[in-house]
């Protein structure tokens, strides 16, 4: 991966790169967009359903490899990203702009998952279970399911993908996965990685596509059953409409989708911690992390407090180049940009901008004090806090994909937990506070699938449930063994070795009792 050359990146289908197609799409650093890292060909919905048809002719075999050895594969791919952690990370800050801090702990999250999941190969478990007749015995066994559709986001690019990809290979599927194309360098990357590490050709396959042509390919690779699960991170919307096709084949998929993340602020909180984590919640990769910090709900005693130190911090915050110490970088891309100066057109007359002296791009015209770099140069942006949020508001019920938050108020608990479900997001939430009664009646009142005391709204470990409820997903959940519920099946069996046909319940033993027995 040359400064100078753009890679010319196909999709690749059984171990065979696809022929370009079409005019390529540039693959741009968003901190340098006259960067060129990629011309990416984009395939067509034939080419996607082509890639489900060599993962499907593929699965047989490898679903016949031992579990340990798939687990040996895994930890394979472990110890390559590990031997090319700082090449990864700085692909990654290259391509999507985030810092370089951040790059490495988003390639440490992938490496995590894999070294969780190099012993699950031995750790594929059944259970035996007692019969109700003599002579039989019951069984239970994971089985994999198939060809796993896996389309993922660009703003984690290899993270999320390996929350996917590793238990999928592991479980024994195989997988046609769909990156996002303006992520393709950073993709390419850790495709490249996995496929040295000894999977067969067909197990993995790669396709660069738009949004449109995936669906079509999607839709018509389900209607020739050549998918068995589909595993998508991305939009409420886009989700929702994944989430219908599906349906159709009585198929239910695995969906990672946006949020709206509350953190509650009480009046016992640690004040200067609480800013701490409304900072790297609300402005960490730019605010475009789908657990950013939405909207702080924050106790009215302590409201003008948290709100003075919250944009303090957000003042002295360094911004700009991501290869720098800086709170955050670009936006991902254009089309990011773009949507984020929409949501700035929600401001109202009754909210105060705090934190910044402009909001929009940062520019010579609308400049940023104490930016590092040439903000010309790419797509940056100030970050805003909005003081005054109603509960009516847009910026408070809708998702803000950008380095924007939100701040409300609210006098006693059983408030701040309506607020904070209203939205009708369940993924990410927080609380700061010192009382454990508060934390834990948080917990049981917040709809949401993640609940941090006294942390910020964004981080996960790789052997934790990841996953939300209602705007935010369907109740899957990747990471930790509790992925495996999401690429295998549960398959009995029942041996009866008594020679003779034994039907349940009708034949069952039954052991008599005294109904009239009573004492003295």
């Amino acid at each position: 991966m040359t400064e100078s050359t753009p890679l010319d990146l196909r999709s690749v289908v059984a171990g065979a790169p696809l022929p370009r197609a079409g005019t390529p799409v540039a693959d741009t650093d968003p901190s340098r967009t006259a960067d060129v890292l990629a011309e990416v060909s984009l395939a067509g919905p034939e080419d996607f359903v082509a890639a489900c048809r060599a993962a499907k002719e593929a699965q047989a075999a490898w679903a016949r490899v031992p579990a340990p050895v798939r687990g040996q594969v895994v930890a394979t791919i472990g110890d390559l990203v590990k031997a090319n952690k700082e090449a990864l990370a700085q692909a990654l800050t290259r391509d999507i702009g985030k810092p370089l801090a951040e790059s490495r702990g988003e390639v440490q999250e992938a490496i995590d998952t894999c070294e969780f999941f190099r012993g699950e190969g031995r750790r594929l478990y059944g259970q035996t279970v007692p019969s109700e007749m003599p002579d039989k015995e019951l069984f239970t066994f994971r089985t994999p399911l198939g060809v796993a559709a896996v389309i993922t986001a660009g703003n984690f690019p290899l993270a999320v993908p390996s929350w996917y990809i590793v238990p999928a290979l592991l479980a024994g599927n195989t997988v046609v996965w769909k990156p996002a194309e303006y992520s393709a360098f950073c993709a390419w990357a850790f495709y490249e990685i996995l496929s040295h590490a000894g999977l067969p050709e067909g197990v993995l396959n790669i396709v660069y596509a738009d949004g449109q042509d995936t669906f079509a390919g999607l839709s018509d690779a389900l209607d020739q059953g050549l998918v068995d699960k589909v595993g998508f991170t991305g939009s409420s919307a886009v989700g929702s409409r994944i989430g219908a096709l599906c349906g159709r084949h009585l198929q239910t998929p695995c969906l990672e989708l946006g949020g709206k993340n509350p953190m509650v602020v009480a009046e016992d909180a640690d004040l200067e911690l609480a800013v701490e984590g409304a900072l790297f919640s609300g402005f960490g990769t730019a605010g475009q992390r789908c657990t950013s910090l939405g909207t702080a709900l924050v106790h009215e005693s302590v409201h003008e407090r948290f709100v003075d130190l919250l944009a303090e911090a957000v003042a002295a915050a360094a911004v700009g180049d991501p290869t720098q110490d800086v709170l955050y970088g670009p936006l991902i891309c254009e089309r990011f940009a773009e949507r984020f100066e929409g949501f700035l057109d929600w401001i109202g007359d009754h909210h105060t901008v705090l934190g910044s002296t402009a909001t929009g791009r940062i520019t010579a015209a609308a400049p940023r004090e104490g930016f590092i770099g040439d903000p010309a140069a790419g797509l940056f942006y100030h970050p805003v806090i909005l003081n005054g949020v109603r509960p009516d508001d847009r910026v408070f019920t809708e998702e803000t994909f950008g380095p924007l938050v939100g701040v409300a108020s609210y006098r006693h608990l059983e408030e701040a937990v309506e607020l904070a479900n209203r939205p009708g997001y369940g993924l990410s939430c927080s609380i700061y506070t010192t009382d454990p009664k508060k934390a834990f009646a948080f917990r049981s009142g917040i709809g949401a699938g993640m609940v941090s005391v006294n942390n910020s709204t964004s981080g996960a470990e790789a052997h934790l449930p990841f996953g939300g409820n209602g705007r935010s997903g369907n109740g899957g959940r990747l990471s930790g063994t509790w992925v495996l519920d999401q690429f295998t099946r549960w398959q009995s069996m029942n041996w009866d070795y008594s020679g003779r046909l034994q039907k349940a319940q009708m034949d069952a033993v039954q052991i008599e009792a005294d109904p009239d027995f009573r004492l003295g």
